[in-house]
């Protein structure tokens, strides 16, 4: 959601978090630190705006469906350059497509990625929480935080020191069983009492519906569009709903709210 206040996590500085964390341990583990901070820093570009609701309601809506992390990949294949691509390496694009918990990449740095991206965000999810005041460090379970640390940084700390430990000279990118228990309990925890609670899911209503309206008014007028998406159409066979699909996930929620405003809001009543 856009939150009100200037301290709060972005899109742009959870990716910079992620890509901080994931250089770091590859340093430490002597891996491919250039490869690690590519895919860091291109696997949330296909990112909607407001987040996973975005993305939710653009799956929703559109029939060919829709998942960020293919969006990423869409992005740094077809999209950027006008149409030429970045031309980026097959183990940047597959650890970008792979970067969800449950996906499967192929390299050592694609599964640091994947594990950075799951800490940054649990990490300052909870500072952003505390800091709003839906919940506070003391109402974090204490199984979890004795082992992971009370405080963001020990958290922080206690994480990446454990992967480092546990991978080194090993084939694969580990936690150790209590660090990760503790990390996907905490995990857990802010689903049930953060992300899921009744303020975010109101708030997540209103932005799903945001983007529905966008999205079925681009389909409307599709000549309102950007000329390079309305290009795309003719010259390369894109269809009307990938097109808008495009135009809207590379959004910024401001942009979303303003163009929605403009839609649907009599402009005597916007504010």
């Amino acid at each position: 959601m856009t939150p009100k206040g200037d301290h709060y996590r972005t899109r742009l500085t959870h990716t910079l978090e992620v890509a901080q964390n994931a250089r770091t341990i590859a340093r430490a583990l002597r891996l491919n630190e250039d490869l690690t901070e590519a895919i860091a820093l291109g696997h949330d570009l296909g990112h909607t705006p407001f987040g996973h609701a975005g993305e939710r309601a653009l799956d929703e809506v559109c029939s060919e469906g829709f998942a960020h992390y293919k969006q990423s990949v869409r992005i740094v294949e077809r999209l950027e350059k006008q149409g030429q691509g970045l031309n980026l390496t097959w183990e940047v694009r597959d650890g970008i497509f792979n970067h969800q918990l449950t996906g499967t990449p192929a390299t050592l740095e694609g599964n640091i990625v994947r594990y950075s991206d799951k800490i940054a965000y649990i990490n300052h999810d909870v500072d952003d929480a505390i800091r709003a005041g839906v919940i506070k460090e003391q109402t974090l379970p204490a199984v979890y935080t004795d082992i992971l640390g009370h405080s963001s940084r020990e958290r922080l700390n206690t994480l990446i020191h454990d992967i480092v430990k546990q991978s080194m000279d090993q084939p694969h990118i580990l936690m150790s069983e209590d660090v990760e228990f503790a990390f996907r309990g905490l995990r857990q925890f802010m689903f049930e009492n953060v992300y899921v609670c009744n303020r975010a899911k109101g708030e997540e209503k209103k932005a799903e519906q945001t983007v529905k309206a966008l999205f079925q008014y681009y389909m409307e007028h599709p000549e309102l569009l950007p000329n390079e998406y309305i290009e795309r159409m003719w010259q390369a066979g894109e269809t009307q709903e990938r097109s808008v699909c495009d135009y809207i996930s590379g959004m910024t929620d401001q942009y979303a709210i303003t163009k929605f405003q403009e839609f649907f809001v009599p402009a005597s009543w916007k504010y």
